[in-house]
């Protein structure tokens, strides 16, 4: 992909963005849409989101859609773009490949003009070509798999680092710790396999010996001969690459067999329902790989206010994502004068060090980061919340 030549823009800071407003308590959901397609100048500008809102992540979808919402409200108390304000519309794919098709399609008939959702790579992979076909840009917040970008679809941008990037990571951590074996086990969705191989492959280059590795099938509640199996084989560090309902069962499992090892998990199971599901005591040796939490970054205590206001709760994994994607195609239709397809592609190109709870913003070639920002959490004995344990930076 080229880059075209960037425009001059303004650009919202996050402490700036952070102290905008005291929100509303409401968020707009549901379709309520008039079946626009999006190209008129006047009413609000519609970002569509797909996220999970029902089955085993439906978690994240609350974070996301809240976090989306926060920057919306945000925006629009300070004039919304161009005069006009922001408008969520949202759609449940169920981290399901054939849910998440009709979802996407619900949102090009509502007339959204951007995407800023996705979670579950392997839902989110199918609607690449219904939003391309559509001239709908995606800024995907949370799934990360490297298939996403291998699509070389123009209007696709990850804000979250790479499934590459986040097995650097867990390389990073292995070495670090003094690891010589490792193993990795996958549930085969398009996101855990693509992390547990590039993981393997890295580990592999950096010298480690790749001790045992193995697939399961998701949403079984016995893993019983994969935790004897890892147990016999004795790695140093295994990295589950899956979520956290077949995750914490894992551990559960594998640590009755007998395995004393370092338990790394991927940002899919960074949340506190691993250690209820894993159960007390379970949890000692887990850690994960995963971008920082706003509890995580110094001078955030606003931000968290103002989303529990909005939310009614805590923000949790995929809250901050959400929020700078709005951000990010908002900035993008403000320099782009407009929606039109190309102008706003242009315009996300053309972003340079745009401020994120990430960090300053510049898309590379293939429209991802130019670094994961990953690290290491671990999981907080009295709240089964994961906290951060390591940086990764010495």
């Amino acid at each position: 992909m080229k880059i075209r030549t960037p425009r001059l823009r303004r650009t919202l800071t996050l402490a700036a963005a952070i102290g905008l407003i005291t929100l509303t308590a409401g968020c707009s959901g549901g379709l309520g849409s008039d079946g626009d397609d999006g190209s008129s100048t006047d009413g609000p500008i519609k970002l569509g989101m797909l996220a999970p809102f029902s089955g085993s992540e439906s978690a994240f979808g609350d974070y996301m859609k809240n976090g989306a919402q926060l920057a919306i409200d945000e925006i629009n108390a300070d004039g919304g773009i161009g005069g006009r304000e922001l408008e969520l519309v949202y759609e449940d794919d169920a981290c399901d490949a054939t849910a998440a098709v009709a979802a996407a399609n619900k949102l090009v008939t509502a007339g959204v003009v951007a995407s800023v959702g996705g979670y579950c790579s392997g839902a989110t992979l199918p609607t690449l070509p219904i939003f391309d076909e559509a001239g709908i840009p995606m800024v995907i917040p949370a799934a990360n798999s490297n298939e996403l970008v291998e699509q070389q679809l123009p209007g696709v941008f990850l804000i979250n680092g790479t499934g590459t990037q986040q097995a650097k990571a867990a390389v990073a951590y292995a070495e670090k710790m003094g690891a010589e074996s490792v193993a990795a086990i996958d549930d085969a969705t398009a996101y855990s396999s693509d992390l547990a191989s590039s993981f393997v492959q890295q580990a592999e280059d950096a010298g480690l010996t790749v001790a045992f590795e193995t697939t399961v099938t998701p949403g079984e509640n016995d893993y019983a001969s994969v935790a004897t199996e890892l147990a016999a084989a004795r790695p140093d560090l295994v990295y589950w690459t899956g979520y956290y309902q077949e995750g914490g069962l894992i551990v559960r499992q594998s640590t009755d067999a007998g395995y004393e090892g370092a338990f790394l998990v991927g940002d899919g199971s960074v949340d506190a329902k691993f250690a209820e599901i894993a159960g007390d005591g379970y949890t000692d040796n887990v850690v994960g790989t995963f971008t920082q939490t706003p509890d995580m970054i110094e001078g955030a205590d606003e931000w968290i206010a103002d989303y529990e206001k909005l939310a009614g709760g805590k923000p949790g994994p995929y809250s901050t994502q959400s929020y700078d994607a709005v951000r990010v195609v908002a900035e993008a239709i403000d320099v782009a004068g407009g929606t039109d397809f190309d102008k706003v592609v242009a315009a996300l190109e053309g972003l340079k060090d745009f401020e994120t709870f990430a960090g300053p913003l510049t898309f590379t070639d293939d429209h991802t980061l130019s670094g994961g920002g990953f690290v290491i959490v671990g999981v907080d004995p009295a709240s089964g919340s994961f906290v951060l344990e390591d940086d990764l930076q010495g």
